[in-house]
C-alpha cells in the first residue's frame, strides 16, 4: 500500500499527542471557531503535524460523523467525540490513512487516557468495532450525501442548483490537496528565470501563467530562492488574474500614476501584484487593522508602497478625500466557497443563511464604491466563491440598477474544473488546478 507520508513532527512527539491536539482543533471548528485560530492555540512544536492531520480530518468529517453515529448513537462529551471523529476521519479510507489503522486506534486510545481516562474503554470499543466492520459501515454510509461528499447538505444542494454539470467535480476538488503556485515579481524577473533558480535549489515547477509557476510539490517558503527579498510570492493562479484585469494592457492600460482603490486589501497579494505590474497610486483598505498590517508587511517584503487605511469600504466618509479613482479593485467579502481545499473548515463553519447576508454586504459595497469611480474608469468585482449568488447574480442585479455601468469581457465564474472557458479571457493560463473565483470588469460610461 502506498500510504501518504505522515505529517512531519519531531521524532519525540508521539502520535497520541498530535491526535489530542487534532481533537482540540476539530472540537473548536465544530463549535464555530476558524481552524486558523484553533491552530494558533496549539503548541508551536505540535502545530505542523496537527495542521496536517486536522486538514485531512476536516476533508473527511462528513464521513466520520456518519460512521460515529452508527457506532455510537449518543454522542459522547465534545472533546471525546472530536477525538473519535479524528480517528475515524483518518482511518476510514485505508489507502489515504497517514498511519497504519491499528496504530491510529492505539494512539487515539492513549490520547483519551491522558485527557479523559474514564472514556478510554468506550473509545477503544468503538474504534475496535470500526476496524472489524469497516467495509460494511462504509458501504452503509455511502448513501448519505454528507458522508459521500463531505460537505453540508445545504452546500451540496446549492452547488447542484448552480452548476448541474459540474457539482460533483466541484465537491471532489474541494477534498483534494491544493497546488502551491508562485507569482514572480514582474519588476525583478520572469517565470523562465525563476524556474531556473528553482532547479538550482533542487525544486521543480512548471510555468502556468504570465507570472505564475506551479511547484511540483509544496515547500516551506524559506526554501524558495529570493522569497525573503520579495522576488517571488505565493498566490493561487486564479488570484493572479485580478491585477492584470484591472491594470489592462495596450491602449486600455491604466496610465502611470493612476489612482487606484483596493478595497478589502488584506492580506495584500493582489495589492502587491498591482504595484508589481504598474506605477500606481494605490489606496489599500481593510476594516481589520491586524489584517491590514499584513498588507504592509507584504509590501515591505517586495519593496513597494501604497497608502494603507483601516476603514469599512461601505463607508466612504471614513476614508475618501473626494478625489475620484481611475480604477477600483473590489475583492468582496464572500463565502470562500472557491478556496475550500485550502481552508477545509470553511464548509463546516458556513450556514446557508450566510450566503444571503454576504450577498447583501457585496451589494452595499458596490453601491458605496461605484460613485467614487471616474467616468471612463473601471471597477473589478471579484469573489473567491463558486456560488452564483455572490457572482453572476450579484453583477446582473447591479447592472440593472446602475444605468452608467456596463460589463467588459471578463472571466465570470472561473470554476476549478477543466474546460470552463476562462482561458478565452485570461490568456496564457490553464483552466484547471486553480481556485474557484468570480471576476467581472465594469466600465463606467462617461457622462
Amino acid at each position: 500500500m502506498n500510504r501518504p507520508s505522515p505529517p512531519s513532527a519531531p521524532a519525540a512527539l508521539p502520535l497520541s499527542r498530535l491526535l489530542a491536539h487534532t481533537a482540540d482543533a476539530v472540537q473548536a471548528v465544530r463549535a464555530g471557531q476558524s481552524l486558523n485560530d484553533a491552530l494558533a492555540a496549539c503548541p508551536a512544536e505540535a502545530r505542523p503535524g496537527t495542521q496536517a492531520l486536522s486538514f485531512q480530518v476536516l476533508r473527511s468529517l462528513g464521513r466520520a460523523q456518519a460512521l460515529r453515529e452508527r457506532l455510537a448513537k449518543r454522542a459522547p462529551a465534545a472533546w471525546v467525540d472530536a477525538l473519535l471523529l479524528s480517528a475515524l476521519g483518518l482511518a476510514w479510507d485505508a489507502e489515504a490513512a497517514p498511519y497504519a489503522e491499528h496504530t491510529l486506534v492505539d494512539q487515539a486510545v492513549e490520547a483519551v487516557k491522558q485527557r479523559e481516562r474514564a472514556q478510554a474503554p468506550f473509545v477503544n470499543a468503538v474504534l475496535r468495532r470500526f476496524l472489524r466492520e469497516r467495509d460494511d459501515l462504509v458501504r452503509a454510509t455511502d448513501g448519505d450525501a454528507v458522508a459521500r461528499w463531505n460537505h453540508p447538505g445545504w452546500w451540496i444542494k446549492r452547488l447542484r442548483r448552480d452548476w448541474p454539470p459540474h457539482w460533483q467535480t466541484l465537491l471532489a476538488v474541494n477534498n483534494e490537496r491544493p497546488p502551491m503556485t508562485l507569482r514572480v515579481h514582474a519588476r525583478r524577473g520572469t517565470p523562465q528565470g525563476y524556474q531556473h533558480r528553482l532547479q538550482e535549489a533542487g525544486l521543480g515547477g512548471r510555468i502556468v501563467g504570465p507570472h505564475a509557476i506551479r511547484l511540483d510539490a509544496p515547500v516551506a517558503v524559506n526554501r524558495l530562492p529570493g522569497f525573503a527579498d520579495g522576488d517571488v510570492s505565493v498566490q493561487d493562479l486564479a488570484a493572479q488574474w485580478a491585477a492584470p484585469l484591472l491594470v489592462g494592457s495596450g491602449a486600455q492600460a491604466l496610465p502611470a500614476g493612476a489612482r487606484v482603490l483596493d478595497a478589502c486589501a488584506a492580506p495584500g497579494g493582489k495589492t502587491a501584484h498591482l504595484l508589481e505590474l504598474a506605477d500606481l497610486d494605490v489606496l489599500a483598505l481593510d476594516s481589520d487593522a491586524a489584517r491590514l498590517a499584513r498588507v504592509g508587511e507584504t509590501l515591505a517584503r517586495i519593496g513597494l508602497q501604497a497608502e494603507l487605511k483601516t476603514a469599512d469600504a461601505r463607508d466612504p466618509a471614513s476614508f475618501w478625500d473626494g478625489r475620484l479613482f481611475d480604477a477600483i479593485l473590489m475583492d468582496a467579502p464572500c463565502s470562500a466557497s472557491g478556496i475550500v481545499r485550502r481552508h477545509p473548515d470553511v464548509r463546516w463553519l458556513r450556514r446557508d443563511s450566510d450566503i444571503e447576508a454576504l450577498a447583501t454586504i457585496q451589494r452595499d459595497m458596490l453601491h458605496a464604491l461605484w460613485p467614487l469611480l471616474k467616468p471612463g474608469g473601471r471597477l473589478l468585482y471579484c469573489t473567491c466563491s463558486v456560488f452564483r449568488a455572490e457572482g453572476e447574480q450579484q453583477i446582473d442585479a447591479f447592472l440593472q440598477r446602475a444605468s452608467d455601468a456596463h460589463g467588459l469581457p471578463s472571466p465570470g465564474h472561473a470554476l476549478p474544473v477543466p474546460h470552463n472557458g476562462t482561458a478565452a479571457v485570461v490568456s496564457g493560463t490553464e483552466t484547471a488546478a486553480h481556485d474557484g473565483f468570480f471576476y467581472a470588469v465594469l466600465h463606467k460610461r462617461p457622462a
